[in-house]
């Protein structure tokens, strides 16, 4: 895991300040980051670190902002592909599956 990450994570937990940090578990096909990548929200929407940017990172802040609302961490999965993924700008064609871990 990225230093920059370890540390914001400590710096929000002494200041009570909740995140969600969110790590790549897995991926199939072609995806802009892999396992192991990882990224924290904060409940305001700042971002330290990225997934893969794009729209594909969006729709995982917007899952990591209702996680941190219900105070629950979760597996999601992202899929980029078909023509969903296409009308989206996604140009990966993968899938990426993230657990946004409560902090």
């Amino acid at each position: 895991m990225d230093l920059n990450i370890v540390k914001a994570i400590c710096e929000k937990q002494r200041m009570g300040i909740k995140a969600a940090l969110v790590t790549i578990v897995e991926t199939h096909g072609s995806t802009p980051r892999k396992a192991g990548s990882t990224m924290v929200i904060l409940q305001d929407g700042q971002s330290i670190g990225t997934i893969g940017g794009g729209c594909g990172e969006a729709e995982v802040r917007r899952q990591a902002l209702t996680a941190l609302d219900d105070n629950c961490s979760t597996l999601y999965t992202l899929s980029m592909l078909n023509e969903a993924a296409a009308d989206e700008g996604m140009v990966c064609g993968g899938v990426m599956e993230v657990f946004i871990q409560i902090v």
